[in-house]
């Protein structure tokens, strides 16, 4: 089995394009969100990126069972996805007001284990792709531990969510062409 094969049995090529969709136009708004409404707007990131996590965690269940290798790995970054865009969602304002730091604490080990899972499904034979995203992912998951004690944690979180989420789409994008292409 080649390195391709390998890549498209992963998830159908329109849920890796929705995927990465919905990742550009969430690193768009994070980055060109509007500054006269700055209090929606954290609120409105804050829940989208809750939805966001929360519809990765449900994709990566599903491709568990669509493409039984490294079964392991996923149901484990799926759960922990599911917990983390679920806590989000139930309490967004105590995460954006009260708990910053938590927040981008819970971001940053949640990109560090998702930067790991994806390095090791790329030398499992996932691709170039999938290894480069899981290096960007573990940097950004770095940021945001390396800053989630100090003031203004929060703007450390804006900054490398919308470089991640611009970056991990229009991969995603790509990577969702080619698996149209080759199939």
């Amino acid at each position: 089995m080649t390195a391709q094969a390998v890549e498209t049995n992963q998830r159908p090529w329109g849920m890796t394009l929705l995927l990465g969709i919905m990742a550009v136009v969430f690193g768009g708004l994070m980055l060109f969100g509007s500054l006269n409404t700055k209090l929606d707007t954290y609120m409105f990131l804050v829940t989208l990126l809750g939805i966001y996590i929360l519809i990765t965690g449900i994709v990566h269940l599903v491709s568990m069972f669509q493409d039984h290798t490294l079964w392991g790995w996923k149901l484990f970054i799926g759960i922990l996805e599911i917990l983390v865009g679920g806590s989000v969602l139930i309490y967004p304002a105590y995460f954006a007001a009260t708990l910053p730091a938590l927040m981008v604490l819970m971001l940053g080990i949640w990109m560090l284990v998702d930067g790991i899972v994806m390095l090791i499904m790329a030398f499992s034979g996932a691709g170039w792709g999938a290894g480069i995203l899981g290096v960007l992912v573990l940097i950004f998951g770095v940021i945001l531990l390396g800053n989630w004690y100090k003031l203004g944690s929060g703007l450390a979180f804006l900054w490398a969510a919308a470089v991640c989420g611009l970056v991990f789409g229009l991969f995603m994008i790509i990577q969702a062409f080619r698996e149209r292409a080759a199939a």
